[in-house]
């Protein structure tokens, strides 16, 4: 019972270690891509022992296969012991351990995927079948030992076979690889890392776990233990001592870096011989590991070996060391194997180099060819960005802060602080930067307010000329007219001599504004109330009695003297055609001449209005996205003017369900937006939503006819949560979309779904385009047969997809896509094109060509491109049409029948043989199957599945033949897959057969190695 508590608390020790080696990366590495490097620590471990469960324990302690590798306990489960499970939880820690060590030294610029793709080489062919050779009967020693084990090899806990094993792969990622942006140019020097403290957390609780890492390989809680555990403290201790004490030495500076490392060092170092050396020992063995350590780090540095955190000579380097320790160190009677010193060293040699071999090899060529097929190197450009937010869209407190500055650089708004977090560094040099800031805005609104007052300055004396075009009217310190000119009698409706001498508060200010007027006259036109001196003054004026007007006024001191007795000039201006003229602008700005409905630029101020700086709405905002159905058609069929008729009535029919708050918008063409502001909830949209719907689907007589006006609605609302206009409107414009999808004349909210569907399809839409431009489609055919394989009778093309960085992608992920579009017919013509081409290689290799199927969307099949673009391929290949074979869908004939026949009848002219493909579940009428100029049918596999398994699939598949038979078509049976569905069919009489049972699709070499040797069917 002891041995089995001991080997789950080593095991919970050694896992530990996860926390540590997450720990010390993060902290080691920029901040912009700490988020990356614990996203890869956590995602290998559960990777690696995920493969450890399904077969590496079975590969690294299975039954023997010569010494090599283990063939057995694959998919460990609850058939075995307690203690043997805790020994499988034990060796899961080990392989998890080896996983997580690439991540460091390729850290800052290796892609996720692609590490992962490492990791799963590394826990699958590479650290199981090493550790069989090594440990194999540890688990049963009973069983054959592996070769390296047989011979003497000692590793005790793995400073080999799992340091060195990681340590090697590491290497050669690190080579392939290639260093950092700017690791090794001159005058450039990386920053050590964003967080120390937390790296020197993760070396201590590596530490910590190392007592479970050396003390659980005894697999019992013995008297060693104790011994192992004081020799693991001694060696880390010294190495981590020895590391720092020459750096300091070297560089007259303490690095925290490689104390941790020379720790770490250490314990690797000590690993492998712990179990028997002495304490004193050990301290050599630690301090020769922290001396590798260090020099190892300037070697790798030397050669130019980007290793982010020094994985290489730490457990690598120091991993090697520590296994000839066991030789140089190792107290015989400990060791007790019967070999001498010479001889146990020799046999260490081997393990080293063997191991290393196999791992250098085996790991360069994996990876090499993994590089061809997916880049592991991340782009300049996320690289640069940091891969936090390039492949985790995960941002942190600094980026956000050079962003927030970013957009003040672009758009040269300064106006708003950046962000400042408190209690943090970033947070202290966002303060630092907006006190900076603060003043700077300052001193420009200091100058700003100087050249104020020198543009006033000039105004006034440039006064009379700016208003010569204006009333000028001069007053004393009294109000008392002096000066009235022309403009000034025009304005008022009266003449000079008429108003000369008189006061002009009482001839032309009203009479509430008199009191304000006199005052202001009296403190010189300087009060914040009343007019202001050298500034437009907006007032009323009065032309008499009953009539005043809008008006203008600039008031300047005409002179000044010793008596204080002061002249002041008016520039009046009468502003009524002014303001009438900005009213019809507004009115032209931010409504719809058509329906005088708000516009799209008055609904998107609002929304931006709503919607401030920081993108929390000042409350909770709804917006219904209506488009009208068939309006086209009302448009094209009745005309214009009734199409504008028709909006307008709608135009009256959003007002009449709408409430003050709301704000109605024509959006385009048939497009409106209604936005609620008032009782924004879901309840509440849902039922303005109806009302509208209600209100559209009432008649409404247009040029004599009744029609009723059925409408898509999206609706979408801010949930009082961070948004902002744009976002709010593509949402409900994308729920409009899916309501019509729904079949028109409803409502649909918007969900994150949505957006997501769009943004797929969006972007597979794109890659399609790149993938035809770039050639990254290419063709495999596979055969179809009569009777048996030998007898191919012709091929079927199907197109494949290989993504430079998705890798292959499936036709029913980008055919579906594609035939919402033109591009659908792009891809056709590009299928029709290389199958032609590839019939013509064939036939210059003197290969026996067959006829090749290709399948044509129904969008294609009834275009008025397909026949041309055939027939002219035909013809630049010199290809004869009957082989050339066109599969449709039975479901393309059930929405055009009439075209569909017409275009197949001149493919049929030009001797192309035209199949129904997955007949039987597409509901077409048996009438139209005698109209439509048909050669083959095949049975969809869905029938043939189970056909010999179910009589009513079998029933099925005999009256398909029937049929073909009774039409005189061919029948084929696709997707067979067994023996038993090709007896069957036989039996009902099908002679030609498609599937993986004969052929799976291969490619054009394989086919032509195939067609070679055809004999014709008897």
């Amino acid at each position: 019972m002891a041995d089995f508590y001991w080997l789950l608390i080593t095991s919970a020790l050694v896992f530990m270690m996860q926390a540590g080696f997450l720990c010390l990366e993060s902290g080691l590495i920029r901040s912009k891509n700490s988020i990356n490097v614990a996203a890869k620590n956590i995602s290998d471990f559960i990777i690696s022992t995920t493969i450890f469960w399904c077969f590496g324990f079975g590969i690294m302690f299975g039954e023997s296969v010569w010494g090599l590798f283990g063939q057995s306990d694959f998919f460990f489960n609850d058939t075995h012991s307690a203690w043997e499970m805790s020994f499988f939880l034990f060796q899961m820690m080990f392989c998890g351990t080896a996983a997580t060590l690439t991540s460091g030294a390729v850290a800052e610029r290796m892609t996720f995927l692609g590490y992962i793709a490492i990791t799963v080489i590394l826990s699958s062919i590479i650290y199981p079948i090493v550790g069989h050779w090594a440990w194999s009967s540890v688990y049963d020693q009973q069983s054959t030992s592996g070769w390296l084990e047989s011979l003497g090899f000692i590793d005790f806990a793995g400073s080999t076979v799992v340091h060195s094993v990681g340590g090697w792969v590491a290497l050669v990622c690190v080579i392939i690889i290639g260093p950092r942006l700017g690791r090794f140019e001159q005058g450039i020097r990386l920053p050590p890392g964003n967080n120390l403290p937390l790296s020197a957390l993760g070396a201590l609780l590596i530490w910590f776990g190392w007592f479970g890492f050396n003390g659980g390989s005894t697999l019992e809680l013995n008297n060693d233990v104790p011994m192992i555990i004081l020799n693991t403290f001694v060696s880390a201790a010294w190495g981590g001592l020895i590391a720092a004490g020459l750096h300091y030495f070297k560089e007259g500076y303490v690095n925290v870096g490689f104390i941790m490392n020379g720790a770490i060092a250490g314990l690797v170092g000590i690993t492998a011989s712990c179990h028997v050396v002495s304490p004193g020992a050990s301290v050599i063995i630690g301090a020769v590991s922290g001396v590798i350590m260090y020099y190892g780090s300037m070697f790798m540095e030397k050669w130019r070996l980007d290793d982010a955190l020094d994985v290489v000579p730490v457990h690598l380097f120091a991993g090697i060391w520590g296994t000839l320790c066991v030789a140089l160190f190792g107290q015989a009677e400990k060791i007790n194997n019967g070999l001498t010193f010479f001889e146990q060293l020799g046999i260490q040699v081997v393990g080293i180099i063997s191991i290393g071999v196999y791992c250098f090899s085996i790991g360069y060529i994996a990876v090499s060819l993994l590089n061809r097929l997916m880049p592991l190197r991340a782009t300049k450009e996320q690289e640069e960005q940091g891969l936090n937010v390039a492949e985790h869209r995960a941002s942190t407190e600094l980026f956000n802060l050079l962003t927030s500055m970013q957009h003040q650089q672009n758009n040269a708004d300064f106006s708003h602080p950046v962000p400042e977090e408190p209690f943090t560094e970033v947070g202290q040099i966002a303060r630092k930067y907006n006190q900076v800031l603060h003043r700077v805005s300052t001193e420009i609104n200091q100058r700003d307010e100087a050249l104020a007052r020198f543009q006033e300055s000039e105004m006034r004396k440039s006064a009379i000329l700016n208003s010569s075009m204006d009333s000028i009217v001069s007053i004393n310190h009294y109000g008392t007219i002096i000066e009235f000119n022309p403009a000034a009698e025009r304005t008022f409706g009266c003449l000079k001599k008429q108003v000369e001498g008189k006061s002009f508060i009482e001839l032309f200010i009203l009479e509430e504004d008199r009191p304000t007027i006199l005052a202001s006259l009296n403190s010189g036109f300087s009060t914040s109330s009343g007019l202001i001196l050298n500034r437009r003054n907006p007032f009323h004026l009065k032309r008499d009695p009953n009539h005043h007007f809008p008006a203008e006024i600039a008031i300047t001191k005409a002179n000044y003297d010793s008596s204080l007795k002061n002249e002041y000039t008016l520039h009046i201006r009468d502003m009524s055609r002014h303001l009438k003229l900005q009213e019809r602008l507004k009115f032209l700005a931010y409504r719809d001449p058509l329906t005088h409905l708000y516009n799209r630029t008055y609904l998107m101020d609002k929304l931006v209005r709503t919607f401030p700086s920081d993108s929390t709405p000042k409350s909770a905002v709804g917006l219904l996205f209506l488009d009208l159905d068939n309006f086209k058609i009302i448009n094209d069929t009745l005309g214009h003017k009734a199409g504008d008729e028709l909006l307008c009535e709608v135009a009256n029919r959003l007002r009449s369900v709408s409430n003050e708050s709301d704000v109605i918008s024509r959006w385009g063409g048939d497009e409106f937006v209604f936005m609620m502001t008032d009782q924004v909830t879901e309840h509440h949209l849902k039922q303005r939503a109806q009302q509208i719907l209600d209100s559209m689907r009432n008649p409404v007589k247009l040029n004599g006819q009744l029609l009723t006006i059925p409408t898509s609605i999206g609706v979408t609302f801010s949930h009082n949560q961070k948004m902002d206009a744009e976002k709010l409107i593509q949402q409900a414009d994308i729920a409009m979309y899916y309501a019509k999808e729904k079949g028109r004349d409803n409502a649909q909210f918007f969900t994150p779904d949505m957006a997501n569907t769009v943004n797929i399809k969006f972007e597979i839409d794109k890659e399609i385009k790149e993938a035809l431009v770039l050639d990254q489609f290419s063709l495999v055919f596979q055969p179809k047969v009569f009777m048996s394989k030998d007898y191919i009778l012709g091929l079927e093309a199907l197109v494949r997809w290989e993504h430079p960085t998705k890798g292959p992608i499936l036709p029913a992920e980008f055919i579906p896509i594609a035939e919402e579009t033109s591009l659908i017919i792009k891809v056709d013509e590009w299928v029709i094109n290389q199958a032609l081409k590839q019939l013509v290689e064939w036939r210059t290799q003197g290969v026996e060509i067959v006829p090749v199927a290709v399948n044509i969307s129904g969008r294609h099949l009834v275009s008025d491109s397909l026949v041309p673009y055939i027939a002219e391929r035909l013809e630049f290949y010199n290809i004869e049409g009957h082989f050339l074979e066109i599969e449709i869908t039975e479901g393309v004939l059930l929405k055009d029948i009439e075209r569909c026949i017409a275009s197949m009848a001149d493919l049929k002219s030009l001797n192309i043989q035209i199949s129904v493909d997955d007949f039987g579940t597409g509901y077409s009428s048996l009438s139209y199957l005698k109209r439509l100029p048909l050669d083959v049918l095949k049975i969809d596999h869905s029938f043939v599945d189970e056909c010999s398994s179910h009589a009513e699939d079998a029933k099925i598949c005999g009256t398909i033949l029937h049929l073909a038979r009774n039409l005189e078509l061919i029948a084929v049976a696709e997707g067979v897959e067994t023996a038993e569905q090709v007896t069957t069919l036989k039996s009902l009489g099908c002679q030609i057969f498609q599937g993986y049972f004969f052929y799976k699709p291969m490619d054009s070499l394989a086919i032509t190695k195939l067609l070679s040797p055809t004999k014709a069917p008897v």
